[in-house]
């Protein structure tokens, strides 16, 4: 990797009185880096009056831009009150940065801040316009990551996901082959709801998805010892950034815009334009409006974590079990939305554990026993197990398919009679099971007295639970199985409408 950097300072006065004490600093501050890194080399150095400017190249570890920023310090510090001077400004004049990539890039790639060309497999990074703070926030070698991180995506792009198939269940015959929310549809126990993506629930749908809550908990999170707890709807952007999902997917967000103000007079336009014209009138709403800072609940995990941010935990609180089970998430699926399996606002159970690794690696068999009770002997099911790329990895926006035994997901997937073959057809994936090793505990400086951390999740969709069962045993309780008939055995009645 070669850094060039042509840089200079722009004085408050004459430096030129004092060019052979600056010529001796410089040397002796080359040298000083040269004991760090062998490469390192100011070179056309020239003085102009109030002017210094000069080239800082460098092949090793030692940032040219570090040293720069280094360098302004050490004048300002050796020559500033014996010789009554100061830097004004540093100005950065051209930054060229050549680096070898593994793959050479299939397509174009761009990058913010920087003009970007490739050779083959090496690339070189032009950086122009640039200032001081620019340099102080390590951009430069997060914009070197960021391009080799698109040239490895497009090696990616295109494959599928990494799967590996570890159980499956005896095949069952379906009750039907319709799509069960067409027919609740069709029946009336919902409906689409005011906006894309949401469905609103009549009594004989809503008692289904609940009668799943219930089950989930009682035979589930309660006997494995889980405390429930209330969480936020509202996520602040700073959470995402550490848990990587501001990266990972900031298409698939719901912002939220709060009001920039309550004062009266500021809105009266508006209510006088909506009271006129009886319509919103966006551009006049949007002059009330602050710039989005959080956005809707995407899964409750990021705010569970965020409130053990820099905790240290007791040894005897170990594992921390907890689940949230009222936040609702909200995902932009777009064109991806499909029935009440698919949508933009969803129902989940967020289970999340906090232990050492052979409490969570414990925790999980436990879990999974759990989980085949449920849909082995109470939903009976025709289901499988899989590991899958980790949901994190996904959601980060990353590219990777290592599980290890310990690490890693696994995703629960159900056959769709309406889809056709279960050979061919895909099935849904209505549960997954997490454990996420050190990640997020290290984004949020979680810490126990003596032992080392891990975490993991396993979100429990409500909707994805009822769409798997209801799609093999239909919508006619006396073809459900008789434990889940111990749950629920009748519908409510229903709303006749004339």
């Amino acid at each position: 990797m070669m850094f060039d950097l042509k840089a200079s300072f722009n004085f408050s006065s004459d430096v030129s009185l004092i060019k052979n004490e600056l010529d001796t600093f410089i040397a002796d501050f080359n040298k000083k880096i040269l004991l760090k890194d062998k490469t390192f080399n100011i070179k056309n150095v020239k003085i102009d009056k109030s002017n210094l400017s000069f080239n800082i190249i460098s092949e090793g570890v030692f940032r040219p831009h570090n040293a720069l920023l280094q360098m302004k310090n050490e004048i300002s510090r050796n020559f500033g009150k014996k010789n009554y001077l100061g830097i004004r400004e540093i100005n950065i004049h051209n930054y060229s940065i050549n680096f070898d990539l593994e793959k050479k890039p299939l397509k174009k790639v761009t990058i913010p801040f920087a003009d970007i060309t490739f050779k083959d497999k090496h690339a070189t990074l032009i950086l122009k316009n640039i200032d001081k703070e620019f340099l102080q926030h390590n951009y430069i070698d997060r914009m070197i990551s960021r391009i080799r991180e698109k040239v490895a995506n497009h090696y990616y792009e295109g494959k599928s996901e990494f799967w590996k198939p570890i159980w499956e269940s005896e095949e069952k015959k379906p009750i039907w082959t319709k799509d069960p929310t067409e027919e609740m549809a069709r029946l009336g126990w919902l409906q689409q709801g005011p906006t894309k993506g949401k469905w609103f629930y009549r009594s004989q749908a809503t008692t289904i998805i609940k009668t799943m809550e219930k089950i989930a908990i009682e035979e589930i999170l309660k006997p494995l010892g889980f405390k429930e707890i209330i969480s936020s709807h509202i996520v602040p952007f700073e959470i995402w950034l550490k848990t990587g999902h501001m990266e990972g997917m900031p298409g698939e967000f719901y912002y939220i815009a709060e009001p920039s103000t309550r004062d009266k007079e500021k809105w009266e336009r508006f209510v006088d334009l909506t009271k006129i014209t009886k319509e919103i009138q966006q551009d006049e709403l949007k002059k009330n409006l602050a710039t989005p800072t959080s956005g809707l609940c995407y899964a409750q995990c990021p705010v569970i974590y965020w409130s053990f941010k820099g905790k240290t935990i007791s040894e005897e609180s170990l594992p921390v079990l907890v689940y949230d089970n009222t936040a609702i998430s909200s995902r932009y699926e777009s064109g991806g939305r499909h029935g009440i399996e698919r949508v933009d606002e969803f129902h989940r159970i967020e289970p999340i554990y906090i232990g050492t690794s052979k409490q969570l690696i414990n925790l999980r068999d436990k879990m999974l026993e759990c989980y085949k009770h449920v849909f082995n002997d109470i939903f009976d099911l025709e289901w499988r197990m899989a590991q899958v790329t980790p949901w994190y990895i996904q959601q980060a926006g990353e590219i990777g398919d290592e599980n290890t035994q310990d690490t890693g997901t696994i995703d629960f997937e159900a056959y769709m009679p309406y889809r056709g073959d279960r050979k061919k057809s895909e099935w849904l994936e209505f549960q997954n099971l997490s454990i996420l090793g050190d990640k997020y505990i290290k984004a949020f400086n979680i810490k126990a007295q003596k032992s080392a951390l891990w975490s993991g999740c396993s979100g429990i969709g409500l909707e994805r639970w009822t769409t798997a069962f209801l799609a093999q045993k239909g919508l006619d309780p006396e073809h459900w199985p008789k434990g889940f008939r111990k749950y629920l055995d009748k519908l409510p009645d229903g709303i006749e409408f004339l």
